[in-house]
């Protein structure tokens, strides 16, 4: 029966493609109703996070954030030998081969897929995916953050963090609503496909967001978090905000995580015939050609901050 409940709280009635529907129970934590889903995610209401509203430039008034941009797809909370990055280019990954597979039959879903690398004694991920079944409106703040390039990126995706229930310590440290633009306050990679986009977020990159992790990580089998990701309106014309979507996770043990099986070179989207450090200095030569200098993770981006958007003082 629990199977069939957790089915029944994910679906969006009878409309709901099947293909979502399997991606979404396919994870190791089961999707669940939002008000209770010890040890598993769910979807929570849009209203509970709080986005600019259409005259935020003048007044710095915030407004609930309403419906989702993109529809839920799947959580997927994984651990593996190394940093698990890239997982939409593992052809055997589970969300990819149900693209690929909707791809097949001549449907077009576009998946985003956010992965959170936590650091810890062993590399766990948490990856939440959304999907758009209609390609997104010419000039959209979708399509440009899709068309754009990466400094467009860094600058725009917005991560909204509420702490729904848990140890005082950790609301303290986060906050009541922690908003944080990713690229600015933490290193991310963004991965392509023609059919989705991957944000690597390298949570260890920053020594504040590390440190809070690490903190909640301690007590995250008592924690319900909501997470949200938005592209940050910067001009009038772009209000008001719109979340992309969002997931709560609660209660997540660390023994529930799945174990991700690294790809073989053969399973990736291309599998390079030069030695693979080559072939990244190649790689980054021709997508940096001014600059074949990249910085290094570790050094760019450690004073990263989450910090509070405050409707009095702060225009963050």
């Amino acid at each position: 029966t629990n199977v069939m409940f957790s089915d029944m709280a994910c679906s969006d009635g009878e409309a709901e493609h099947q293909w979502i529907q399997n991606v979404k129970s396919g994870g190791a934590v089961p999707c669940l109703p939002p008000e209770n889903c010890p040890n598993g995610w769910a979807t929570p209401p849009g209203d509970t996070f709080m986005v600019r509203g259409p005259e935020y430039f003048a007044t710095k008034a915030k407004i609930p954030g309403g419906e989702y941009l993109l529809k839920p797809l799947g959580v997927d909370w994984i651990k593996g030998p190394v940093k698990i990055c890239e997982v939409l280019k593992n052809r055997n990954h589970r969300v990819r081969k149900a693209i690929d597979e909707e791809v097949s039959h001549g449907n077009k879903p576009f998946v985003w897929a956010f992965n959170l690398q936590l650091p810890s004694k062993e590399n766990y991920s948490a990856i939440f995916y959304f999907v758009s079944l209609e390609p997104a409106p010419e000039g959209s703040l979708m399509d440009q953050f899709l068309k754009g390039d990466d400094a467009l990126r860094k600058s725009r995706l917005k991560l909204i963090a509420n702490i729904v229930k848990g140890p005082w310590i950790v609301r303290k440290a986060v906050g009541e609503q922690a908003i944080c633009i990713l690229g600015r306050a933490l290193s991310c990679k963004y991965v392509e496909g023609s059919n989705f986009i991957e944000v690597d977020v390298d949570i260890g990159s920053s020594i504040v967001a590390n440190a809070i992790v690490h903190l909640a990580f301690g007590y995250v089998a008592t924690l319900t978090i909501d997470l949200a990701f938005v592209i940050e309106s910067q001009a009038e014309s772009e209000l008001p905000e719109r979340l992309l979507g969002a997931v709560r996770f609660s209660e997540l043990s660390p023994g529930s995580a799945g174990v991700y099986e690294v790809p073989s070179e053969e399973q990736q989207e291309i599998a390079p015939i030069l030695p693979s450090r080559l072939w990244r200095s190649f790689s980054q030569l021709l997508q940096n050609p001014g600059n074949s200098m990249q910085p290094s993770p570790s050094s760019e981006n450690t004073n990263g901050n989450f910090h509070k958007e405050d409707a009095g003082n702060n225009d963050n």
